[in-house]
């Protein structure tokens, strides 16, 4: 957008079967445009990984038990997803993998 908007996305696809037959199918995106300035340039990969998903995070999950449970079928709530600690697995995985690239 600029070099101080940056745009988030978080989708979720959800299937529920009932005897091998689709009940439903739940496909949501949310995403949020957040104003990030004045942060030190090696935070900015942390604030979008992990801190902006934290706060898109309720508000897919609302979305998408709302359309559940408009549709008839009984609530569905997303289990909470701890974005810090997926961020920091996924930089233990791309450090391993820089590591194995050079050897």
């Amino acid at each position: 957008i600029d070099p101080t908007h940056f745009e988030v996305s978080l989708k979720v696809v959800v299937q529920a079967n009932n005897d091998n037959e689709t009940a439903f199918i739940v496909d949501v995106t949310q995403s949020g445009i957040f104003l990030i300035d004045n942060i030190e340039e090696d935070r900015l990969p942390y604030i979008l990984g992990a801190y902006c998903p934290n706060i898109l995070f309720p508000f897919l999950r609302e979305a998408v038990n709302d359309l559940v449970t408009k549709g008839s079928f009984p609530q569905l709530l997303l289990t909470p997803i701890n974005f810090d600690a997926e961020f920091e697995a996924n930089m233990q995985r791309a450090q391993a993998a820089a590591v194995e690239g050079q050897a």
